[in-house]
């Protein structure tokens, strides 16, 4: 996650910047920063839940991203959720138990994963299954899918586009 956090700072090459930060009181006290309120408020929402903590909530964040995490959440998709590390069933179950009414303020930002529908849908399930982490694989996808200008655009096609993208860096 910091990672992600860095990388966009230095993208923006300002002379300003801000961290939306927010501090967790447990074993002592944590900082921890986010590069937009939304994941800010994302993450609060994920550590209020019960035998969730600050690691499972920045692991969940850095698989999914905010707009594929509160989606996953709202359709409760456990199979998705329990995929991510340090998430297992029972906690995926409660996460979505919790919080699946909860995430109206992430609706508007969690359109399609991938552009595309379906294909998009399917392909990027084929590329996980293939080993891929879901956000290289997602922005392997939508690099693809641009690529075509966006119009029908087969499962197949852009497994193989994103496996060129993936595998060329």
């Amino acid at each position: 996650m910091i990672a992600q956090v860095v990388g966009r700072l230095a993208a923006k090459q300002a002379d300003r910047v801000m961290i939306h930060t927010t501090g967790v009181v447990g074993y002592g006290w944590s900082l921890y920063g986010f590069h937009d309120e939304a994941g800010r408020r994302f993450f609060q929402r994920l550590i209020g839940v019960s035998g969730v903590g600050p690691k499972i909530a920045l692991a969940l964040m850095s698989a999914l991203g905010v707009e594929r995490g509160a989606r996953a959440v709202k359709e409760r998709n456990i199979a998705l959720l329990a995929s991510v590390s340090g998430i297992g069933k029972k906690t995926a179950e409660r996460l979505a138990l919790e919080l699946a009414d909860k995430l109206g303020e992430f609706e508007e930002a969690a359109g399609p994963t991938v552009p595309g529908g379906g294909a998009a849908e399917a392909a990027l399930r084929a590329l996980e299954r293939l080993g891929y982490p879901t956000v290289e694989a997602d922005r392997a996808l939508r690099q693809a899918f641009a690529a075509d200008g966006g119009s029908g655009v087969d499962t197949e096609t852009l497994v193989r586009r994103a496996l060129h993208l993936l595998t060329r860096g």
